[in-house]
């Protein structure tokens, strides 16, 4: 696959696993979560694990699997509160910052375009403090829709004003590239590093990258080439933001 920077001018960044390291969100869900939840309600651990781990399951591909208000409702727990809890494993992925800021140079618009829920947003944007760098953040409870939902790219151009061809989105999430790509956008990229606790596990249908420095062309030139890896298999289980 080869990437021509001439030839895109907005970029949609997802956060979650993208931008920022998946792995506090798999041991909040995974781990946190159902840690509080056989405190509260005296169910033995690995009962409350198996338990929410399908609830959570129940779920994927909808608003809710994002929806801070609906687990702390179907839980009977302060999800956000219990987000502080761990709040020091939130970080940035190596080699972001380094991108955004040569994609700002360079006068790429730079969208944040995410599932994440708009407390989930506060927690993240406050500790990382990468929001400086965009032209705007959009939530897909903005929107209406999940990514996963071929629909919510053409309802994003209600928000963001877009031309397909002339677009890079940068995923962790092939069901996400696949919608993407099904409405038209040109230039996909999956993340195969989405946390620093997953061995990397490029993509078999999309040029894939583990850090975004691979993105920024040496030397001063307009094109990278990223591999598509045709034996890879990439179906990491995804958590909830």
């Amino acid at each position: 696959m080869l990437l021509d920077w001439r030839g895109i001018d907005t970029v949609l960044l997802d956060m979650d696993g993208t931008l920022l390291d998946r792995h506090f969100d798999d041991h909040f869900w995974l781990e946190h979560v159902p840690k509080r939840w056989s405190a509260q309600f005296k169910v033995p651990l690995h009962q409350a694990r198996e338990q929410l781990h399908a609830l959570f399951r129940s779920q994927e591909r909808t608003l809710n699997w994002t929806d801070l208000d609906y687990w702390s409702d179907r839980l009977g727990l302060d999800i956000p509160q219990l987000k502080l809890e761990v709040e020091h494993l939130i970080a940035v992925h190596p080699g972001v910052i380094e991108f955004l800021t040569w994609a700002q140079q360079q006068g790429k618009a730079l969208w944040l375009v995410t599932n994440a829920h708009s407390k989930t947003l506060e927690i993240k944007l406050k500790k990382t403090r990468i929001g400086v760098w965009f032209d705007g953040i959009i939530s897909a409870h903005q929107v209406g829709l999940p990514k996963e939902d071929q629909r919510f790219w053409e309802a994003l151009q209600h928000f963001v004003p877009y031309d397909p061809v002339r677009t890079l989105l940068g995923e962790d999430s092939e069901a996400n590239l696949q919608t993407a790509q099904l409405y038209g956008i040109r230039n996909l990229i999956y993340v195969s590093r989405p946390s620093s606790a997953l061995t990397p596990q490029p993509s078999r249908r999309y040029g894939s990258i583990d850090y975004f420095t691979q993105l920024i062309p040496v030397s001063g030139g307009s094109t990278v080439r990223i591999e598509i890896n045709q034996g890879a298999v990439s179906d990491a289980t995804e958590t909830t933001a």
